[in-house]
């Protein structure tokens, strides 16, 4: 059971979380996702990463973001758990990453009657792409986390397809790096 916290509430809470989600339904019944009847609804995943971003720790981010047909239905931004020693490591965790949000998404979609093929995965790096696709350990990848590599099994099983993309048009590329400084006009 998922539990609502409200400042300063200690009984009643489940209640008062009730109330408080209703309100917020009824003040947002005009907010939505728009699909027109013709809009074809593939799911579709972004995935990205930035090496070492992190100043004080060496830690890379990784960016995703997923759409269903052309409305955002997901994205995340985070810190990885551990420190990658490459580019194509980091990148391969982020995908593992939206690899298995698209797993998430499809199980859902499925409720509504929505069933995909492969999905595609939208990615940037040819290195993490080879590692992906290259279902051998080798000497130079023997220090990747194993439950990185589940998106190997998810792509061996069809559930999504890597394709690559230029950097030039990854969606993703917005979750992993700082935006442009504005420039003022004085």
């Amino acid at each position: 059971m998922h539990v609502c916290k409200i400042p300063g509430k200690s009984k009643g809470v489940s209640f008062q979380c009730a109330k408080r989600i209703l309100k917020y339904l009824k003040g947002t019944k005009n907010v939505g996702l728009w699909y027109p009847n013709e809009a074809t609804l593939n799911l579709k995943g972004y995935s990205d990463s930035d090496f070492a971003g992190c100043k004080l720790d060496k830690k890379s981010t990784s960016g995703t973001c997923h759409l269903l047909g052309a409305s955002l239905i997901s994205w995340n931004s985070k810190k990885q758990a551990c420190v990658a020693l490459s580019i194509a490591e980091a990148e391969y965790i982020a995908a593992g990453s939206c690899c298995a949000q698209i797993c998430w998404l499809k199980q859902q979609l499925s409720y509504f009657g929505l069933k995909g093929t492969k999905v595609p995965l939208f990615y940037d790096n040819t290195s993490a792409i080879n590692l992906i696709k290259n279902p051998v350990h080798h000497f130079r990848t023997k220090h990747i986390e194993i439950r990185h590599h589940f998106i190997r099994e998810q792509v061996s099983n069809s559930i999504c397809e890597i394709k690559f993309i230029e950097s030039e048009k990854q969606l993703a590329d917005f979750f992993t790096k700082p935006l442009a400084k504005a420039n003022l006009i004085t």
